[in-house]
């Protein structure tokens, strides 16, 4: 029989109250998104405005009344206003990954008993003032590609070691909108620790990428690099490129003179140059690239160490004016008045101590980050060690994904310059012992390596020999793992090696 019926089922979820979708939001967006969303929020609620001291207008002493709280920087450490902290800590730190749980009418049921009126923050946008729309939301990001982001998917699949993937992020950071490379190699080099010639192996690496003549340092050897793909590069071409400013004057018979051809092969030359483009980054669209401010400053110690320093300028300083507040509230008469006064000061409240505790993670963060990589701050790129998510996260007494979250879009101003936080965490490989960690970079150059000695010995190991192999050296590996690194050094497989020494 098939009939309807009443069921009363009792079960364990977790739910996701507003609050906590906002303060995980917050703590994933970036300075400019934050600043974005911050004039939103002042825009929306008005028991907002901004804290900007005794130069704002009115006298601090005036206002010290209304602080509920305040994002604020001393001695590298943000303080909390009055109270609040270990409620917005426990809501920053979720201890789990919050995508797709929870319906919305559960959140908004769990969140009538924390705050009631308090309006749900899951519906709010990334536009006037709300959040990236991300949880539960795979939508396809629709900006078109920039030369800055294909150039980092390319290095990304490039194959490159530590070391060298680090170089290359340097050196697409000083790329300009055309493509050309304009920072000085000997300078990057400097920062990072490393030799020229090493910065110049990379660099070599990357003139390769798409489109073609990209991170190129001059006008001649851009269009070098798209006569060299074409297979059009010669020693008459050579002198052309050389001769550019004869070109520029129409100067054809010194041109002729100086690559030693005769009119008929210049002017098929210079065709070919009109065929090349001289701006290889032009093709690429996007949005205008912004200059990059750092969330967090480190800087030696000159008692030794460093000194890990939150940005104050990307701390957005709020207050909640409660004078406004109790002016308003009284005055409401009908229900909805009440409500919407209620909505905004707990929004105002919770927003407050939000960010407050957002700038206090990822201070937390970044320190630990910087006690695990100081090697690397001290002496060099050579010296970036093994490092994980969980790893920072055990250390500190945080989730994964809390700290997923906060080394997502953010940035840290070095003495070896900016780099993205998630920059420091690289590949580890267990120990078969129980030892240290092994650099997945070092193991891959292992196995490159033993491969490029089996030309001496005949012998040519298969991927469950090499495993054996690292095994015994103490490097706990599937074979899996030493297939994907040896294709990533475009290494052939044992059988179309063998093949290859036979027809040697």
């Amino acid at each position: 029989m098939i009939g309807q019926r009443l069921e009363i089922r009792q079960g364990q979820g977790l739910v996701i109250t507003p609050q906590l979708q906002q303060a995980i939001k917050l703590l994933q967006l970036s300075n400019l998104e934050l600043d974005e969303f911050v004039e939103g929020e002042l825009e929306r609620n008005p028991l907002l405005q901004r804290d900007d001291g005794p130069e704002g207008g009115e006298p601090a002493g005036e206002r010290s009344d209304d602080r509920v709280a305040e994002s604020s920087l001393s001695d590298g450490e943000v303080e909390l206003g009055d109270g609040g902290a270990d409620q917005a800590e426990r809501a920053m730190d979720s201890g789990h990954d919050i995508h797709a749980d929870a319906a919305p009418g559960d959140r908004m049921a769990e969140a009538g008993e924390a705050q009631p009126g308090l309006s749900d923050w899951s519906a709010v946008g990334r536009g006037g003032g709300g959040l990236p729309d991300d949880l539960g939301d795979d939508r396809a990001d629709t900006r078109e590609k920039s030369l800055w982001d294909h150039l980092h998917d390319q290095a990304a699949a490039a194959g490159f070691t530590t070391v060298e993937r680090g170089i290359a992020l340097a050196l697409i950071d000083q790329v300009d909108e055309g493509g050309y490379l304009r920072g000085e190699l000997a300078e990057i080099a400097d920062r990072l620790g490393t030799t020229v010639a090493q910065v110049e192996a990379v660099l070599a690496a990357c003139q390769g990428f798409e489109p073609t003549g990209v991170m190129a340092r001059s006008v001649p050897e851009c269009l070098q690099l798209q006569l060299i793909e074409r297979n059009r590069f010669d020693p008459a071409m050579a002198c052309l490129l050389d001769n550019l400013e004869l070109l520029a004057r129409r100067d054809y018979p010194g041109l002729k003179r100086a690559c030693g051809v005769d009119e008929d092969d210049l002017f098929d030359m210079v065709a070919e140059l009109k065929a090349l483009t001289p701006r290889p980054g032009a093709a690429f669209g996007g949005e205008p690239a912004q200059t990059l401010i750092p969330d967090v400053h480190v800087r030696a110690d000159p008692a030794g160490g460093w000194k890990v320093e939150l940005n104050a300028d990307t701390l957005p300083r709020l207050l909640v004016d409660r004078r406004y507040h109790a002016q308003i509230a009284s005055g409401a008469r009908s229900d909805t008045e009440k409500t919407f006064v209620a909505d905004c000061a707990a929004q105002a409240n919770w927003l407050v101590k939000s960010l407050d505790q957002r700038a206090r993670t990822i201070l937390k963060v970044s320190s630990e980050i910087v006690r695990q990589q100081d090697a690397f701050l001290a002496f060099g790129i050579e010296f970036l060690r093994p490092l994980n998510l969980k790893t920072v996260a055990d250390a500190i007494g945080m989730h994964e994904s809390t700290v997923s979250r906060v080394t997502s879009g953010k940035y840290v101003s070095t003495p070896r310059g900016v780099f993205e936080l998630k920059f420091f965490f690289t590949a580890a490989l267990a120990s078969a012992n129980g030892g240290a960690a092994h650099s997945a970079e070092a193991v891959r150059q292992r196995i490159k390596s033993m491969i490029d000695g089996e030309a001496q010995g005949g012998d040519v190991l298969s991927d469950d020999r090499i495993v054996d192999i690292l095994k015994e050296a103490g490097v706990d590996i599937a074979r899996r793992t030493v297939a994907k690194y040896r294709e990533a050094l475009r290494i052939p497989s044992s059988v179309e090696r063998k093949r290859m020494l036979r027809r040697a």
